[in-house]
């Protein structure tokens, strides 16, 4: 199912929660073509709603500098390999089983750093909004994850406008052209064509009707 309006999604979201105590919903895309901004959205509508409910981002689960740098991973911090990607798949089965809270680390862009119980999702929360890039890879552990996620919204743009918006993020960082290009050409870009190429079918396929409308 392909659908292009956030509207259309809370109703999705809201039809998978129906009769549930709690729904996982599993937010996954490519870097660059705007999940973070796609699921505050959701969560807002969601809560203005009157449903309790709450994010969880992939990014919280960021293996830091010190090892990566040990194991030759630096330069690729971002890819598949450079997350704690067993810890992840430990708190969704937790989120999942919904025993007890659950407290949620979260990743720091300005310091480039993990903040470790950095939120509580507390038992009462109906819906669990998990974003990340690479949910819904077609490779293990990431497999693991799919018997967890009551649906699966894969956001998608062409290849071309993820291009762009990658350099663009690393000019916004300061960054001069050419060594905007080589990060993202270096490590982002790849990883966009691997979640492009290598995740399995998702329930629901979200294509924005402007992308200048979800910016990050």
């Amino acid at each position: 199912m392909i659908v292009r309006t956030v509207r259309e999604l809370v109703d999705i979201v809201l039809e998978h929660g129906e009769g549930r105590k709690r729904s996982i919903i599993a937010i996954a895309g490519p870097p660059g073509v705007g999940k973070s901004t796609l699921s505050s959205r959701l969560c807002r509508q969601l809560v203005a709603g009157g449903h309790s409910a709450a994010i969880v981002q992939m990014d919280g689960f960021h293996l830091d500098n010190a090892t990566l740098k040990t194991n030759g991973l630096l330069d690729k911090k971002g890819a598949p390999e450079t997350f704690d990607a067993p810890g992840f798949v430990s708190l969704i089965a937790d989120l999942r089983a919904n025993v007890s809270n659950v407290s949620v680390p979260e990743f720091d862009r300005d310091t480039d750093s993990v903040r470790s119980d950095a939120a509580i999702v507390d038992m009462d929360c109906r819906f669990v909004l998990v974003e990340g890039n690479y949910l819904l890879l077609d490779s293990a552990p990431w497999t693991n994850l799919q018997p967890l996620f009551d649906c699966r919204i894969f956001m998608t743009a062409e290849m071309n406008e993820l291009r762009e918006r990658l350099v663009s993020r690393w000019l916004m960082h300061g960054y001069d052209s050419d060594d905007a290009e080589a990060k993202a050409f270096g490590n982002d870009i790849p990883n966009a064509e691997r979640v492009l190429v290598h995740s399995v079918p998702a329930d629901v396929v979200y294509r924005p009707m402007d992308m200048a409308d979800l910016p990050g």
